[in-house]
């Protein structure tokens, strides 16, 4: 009996994380350059001698899906939409986080950051020099248009990334980082659109079926869970008579 109990309870604190999950993908839905979360879980054996045939599920770090989400035009020039399954670079911690987030900013110092994380470019953390102008090239190149100067001059270029989404997770600030925690060399066949963003790949269909079925899922669980309780009470009655 209790074997069943650990299989009902493992599966429901699966079915909760999965929620979990799912919740945040669709509070994410209409964030730029989102990627969407997918649980992992793993059977794992109960330790202990004589419990050979008990066991629960795993949970292990989130994976990702890198499927592309709608690019639409803004004109701005500090906006960027990353081609195919590349990531931007930025500084998380003393060393490097990805993002596919592409609007980024200037502070008052000419620092480049998106969503307050700095940039990393050929040679780290990039900071423009005093411009009127700034331009973002295919390639990543960054050119600035100097006082006093007549044309636009390259300063730095973006670190942009490859990697399969079976090597990545997302670290507690929700930035992609490579599992074995190592920096990703640049890919220079990655490419950038300016002015355009990339909307999230959440689907919030996929997202809303995942849900309800995952809450079906779990009221299952509770009907066995009280089942096997019932079960446990009649065992323990045949037995006292």
């Amino acid at each position: 009996m209790d074997a069943l109990i650990y299989t009902i309870m493992s599966g429901a604190e699966r079915a909760l994380h999965a929620q979990q999950v799912r919740a945040n993908n669709l509070a994410n839905a209409d964030t730029s350059g989102f990627r969407a979360d997918l649980e992992l879980a793993t059977s794992q054996a109960v330790p202990g001698f004589g419990y050979d045939s008990r066991h629960f599920s795993q949970l292990q770090a989130n994976s990702l899906t890198m499927r592309g989400g709608g690019v639409r035009e803004t004109g701005r020039d500090l906006d960027v939409a990353i081609g195919g399954d590349g990531l931007l670079a930025v500084r998380w911690q003393g060393g490097e986080a990805y993002t596919r987030a592409g609007n980024l900013a200037i502070d008052g110092e000419g620092a480049l950051s998106v969503n307050g994380h700095p940039v990393l470019g050929d040679g780290g953390p990039i900071v423009l020099p005093p411009h009127s102008q700034v331009e973002i090239g295919k390639d990543g190149t960054i050119s600035v248009l100097s006082p006093g100067q007549r044309d636009l001059q390259p300063v730095d270029r973006l670190k942009l990334v490859r990697a399969d989404a079976a090597q990545l997770t997302k670290n507690e600030a929700g930035l992609i980082v490579a599992r074995n925690g190592a920096a990703l060399p640049a890919d220079e066949a990655v490419t950038v659109s300016s002015g355009h963003l990339e909307s999230s790949n959440v689907s919030a269909v996929e997202e809303m079926v995942a849900t309800m079925s995952l809450n079906r899922e779990f009221e299952i669980q509770m009907r066995l869970l009280k089942s096997a309780d019932s079960m446990a009470a009649s065992g323990n009655h045949l037995i006292s008579e």
